[in-house]
């Protein structure tokens, strides 16, 4: 089943009878399929809330302000060639080294479970870099959503040119081009699968007005992008900090319209004509 209207999304979001569909647990160590059986995004229940609290406890320990500091630096330091800048700078903040190929390799597979060589090799690589426990599990969790879904933010916010700011045209974004296009989930009474088209439910009628349209000077919108109810997002201001700081390097400041002259008082003498 597709389900393409705002309420229902969320309500589905929202209920813990909906989980993600579940991977394999049977993969070879030290690949894709073992790796994604082994952090939050696919797991459920009590497991997926312990290793959720070990996100959140480690994305405490980093200043969303610094990050895009660091991003908006590093991006200029580059000339403006901005991809793999938010994988950088956070592994530069959580202190581990996770060289952006490997990371990228993993990401290729890592929502879809499509599984290669290529990505398990580099599972394999990454493993031997910051460790197989469950602290470095968690940091390339932090790494790999960051790769993935924050470029492709960055990526989708470029698309626009108006000259608005650039929180205005990220909210947006997320609104109205979402990185990630669709979310799953399985009904464990049923089996069955809901496929939760974001795009649509982001462009509700009901809830948006004239949805079809961008509008980077929208106020705060109730969109799905970064998830609802039971699995929200726990690094959304993480990584709006970082597309942040890369948008902050390549986009310039909007400017304010040229003031008005202030009108000449009651009394002021007028030119001879």
């Amino acid at each position: 089943m597709v389900i393409t209207r705002h309420a229902e999304a969320r309500a589905v979001l929202a209920d813990t009878r909906y989980v993600p569909p579940p991977v394999r647990q049977d993969a070879p160590p030290y690949t894709l399929g073992w790796l994604r059986a082994r952090v939050s995004r696919f797991s459920s229940g009590e497991t997926h809330a312990e290793r959720r609290r070990a996100l959140e406890e480690r994305l405490a320990e980093l200043d969303p302000a610094a990050l895009r500091r660091r991003a908006r630096e590093v991006t200029l330091e580059r000339g403006g060639e901005w991809r793999g800048v938010p994988t950088r700078v956070l592994a530069a903040a959580l202190g581990v080294r996770a060289p952006v190929p490997l990371v990228e390799a993993v990401a290729a597979g890592y929502l879809s479970g499509e599984e290669s060589p290529a990505a398990d090799a580099a599972v394999a690589e990454l493993a031997g870099l910051l460790g197989d426990g469950p602290s470095a599990i968690t940091d390339l969790t932090l790494l790999l959503q960051a790769h993935a879904a924050t470029e492709g933010l960055i990526a989708n916010t470029l698309t626009h040119r108006e000259p608005a700011g650039v929180e205005g045209l990220l909210r947006e974004t997320l609104r109205h081009d979402p990185p990630l296009r669709a979310t799953r989930r399985v009904d464990r009474a049923t089996g069955e699968e809901i496929v939760i088209d974001l795009v649509a439910a982001n462009r509700d009628p009901a809830v948006f007005a004239e949805p079809e349209r961008f509008d980077a000077a929208r106020d705060e919108t109730p969109h799905l992008t970064f998830g609802h109810g039971v699995r929200p997002c726990p690094a959304s201001a993480h990584a709006l900090a970082l597309a942040a700081g890369v948008l902050d390097a390549l986009r310039p400041a909007p400017t304010a319209p040229a003031a008005s002259p202030a009108p000449l008082p009651a009394s002021a003498p007028k030119e001879n004509s």
